[in-house]
């Protein structure tokens, strides 16, 4: 689009000059005649080119407005698919971390159990 814009821009300069050139060595009109219409053709270009400098800086602000809304929304869509996998992880260890507290509270009970036992017998025997 920037390329196209600038080509257009060229082609209208050009054009201008052209016109102005052809209509210098063409006028059958006085000296002050001609120059009041380069003068008119001129300010036309100018709006022209002023106009097309505005659209195109209107579009890429347009286009720079919705890239940073798209970066916004894919981030925070980023960010809330991390959060939801943290929060997965974080209950799967909590899990884990139950399931490992239930384990050891087991062993030590068996422990326990182990040395009751081992102190009857040492003092039954």
């Amino acid at each position: 689009m920037a390329s196209n814009t600038g080509q257009t821009l060229l082609a209208l300069l050009t054009g201008a000059a052209i016109g102005a050139g052809i209509g210098i060595l063409y006028a059958p009109d006085k000296g002050s005649t001609t120059r009041a219409k380069l003068d008119k053709e001129a300010k036309k270009a100018r709006k022209k080119l002023n106009k097309q400098v505005q659209e195109t800086s209107s579009n890429l602000n347009e286009k720079a407005q919705k890239a940073r809304l798209n970066f916004e929304t894919k981030l925070e869509e980023t960010l809330s698919s991390a959060s939801y996998k943290a929060d997965d992880i974080l209950l799967a260890m909590e899990d884990k971390l139950e399931a490992l507290r239930k384990q050891n509270a087991k062993l030590q009970k068996e422990t326990k159990e182990a040395q009751v036992k081992t102190q009857a017998k040492k003092v039954t025997s």
